[in-house]
């Protein structure tokens, strides 16, 4: 293993302070989930920066209300909306059909954390498939406009709540185990990893590379299905010291790093929290990686079975 990246921000710095002096005109960013929570800010410092940002959303008129605030808010006449459903494939093939030309960054942002037992029509955890399997059918079928842009990047948005659960292949889909949402939702976040992990094995000659994120606590519409009491207790029992909630624009601001910091060209397969490379293998509430979901091998079975799986 290559030396931990580390930077000089921190859980406090913001998505502003993390992408000043860096210039993106001309570049093309696409970010799923861009009209709530860290997506606005993420889709905020990106476009101040100078790129032209399409906000992938499930609902265009949220989209259109956040992409009209941001104009005003940066100046910018580059954001543009796009509808996306990612629980929904006919939805991410109609993305995918109508981009035209190369795309720089791709930040998969979006998901649904800790909703109830759900299925799509196919029958998959709609968890899994929002998290994980929409964001690998837009990935790969954004494949060849990444690679025309040259050193393209994509940003896969974690969460420490990977830690409680591997991807349980033997049984992805809760058809015959209990079902848990925070361990479905843990599932789908170590998904996101070794999504990242094996992208920037299969596409590193196309000059693709993937990371991985945890953006930290944030109160977001995220939580729309887990009540105030729950999260509460876990925000008192995170590492024994409580956690401390973040601003939405300290939130983006690991996001935004992994999108854009010179530091971390050609650099893929990792996931970072609070702006820094994570250390691996510290299984705490909170904080680190863990081993499963960096293994290459649980990466390369993903892979498979998520094309498999999309294949029907």
């Amino acid at each position: 293993m290559t030396d931990r990246i580390t930077t000089s921000f921190s859980a406090e710095s913001t998505a502003a302070e993390v992408i000043e002096g860096i210039d993106l005109t001309g570049r093309r960013i696409v970010v799923t989930g861009g009209a709530s929570g860290i997506g606005v800010e993420t889709a905020r410092a990106l476009a101040g920066a100078g790129a032209e940002v399409t906000l992938a959303v499930r609902n265009v008129e949220a989209g259109g209300r956040v992409a009209a605030e941001l104009t005003a808010a940066t100046g910018s006449k580059q954001i543009l909306v796009a509808p996306l459903d990612l629980a929904d494939q006919a939805s991410v093939a109609a993305f995918v059909a109508g981009w035209d030309g190369p795309l720089d960054i791709l930040v998969n942002n979006a998901g649904v954390m800790a909703s109830p037992l759900g299925r799509t029509p196919e029958g998959w955890e709609m968890q899994f498939a929002t998290n994980h399997l929409g964001h690998f059918a837009l990935s790969v079928g954004l494949h060849d406009a990444l690679a025309a842009a040259g050193g393209a990047r994509v940003v896969s948005v974690s969460s420490s709540a990977h830690h409680r659960s591997p991807v349980v292949f033997d049984d992805i889909h809760f058809e015959r185990r209990p079902y848990d949402p925070f361990s479905a939702y843990g599932q789908s976040k170590t998904a996101n990893v070794l999504f990242a992990v094996e992208a920037s094995k299969r596409w590193a000659a196309d000059g693709i590379t993937a990371n991985a994120l945890m953006p930290g606590g944030i109160r977001t519409n995220l939580q729309r299905y887990v009540p105030d009491r729950v999260l509460e207790q876990m925000r008192t029992a995170a590492g024994g010291g409580g956690l401390k909630w973040k601003t939405p624009e300290q939130g983006a601001a690991t996001s935004v790093l992994v999108a854009t910091a010179p530091l971390l060209d050609g650099v893929g397969g990792r996931y970072f929290e609070d702006c820094n490379e994570a250390e691996a293998g510290v299984l705490t509430a909170r904080n680190g990686v863990a081993p499963f979901a960096l293994d290459p091998e649980a990466a390369a079975r993903l892979w498979e079975v998520s094309v498999e799986t999309l294949a029907g």
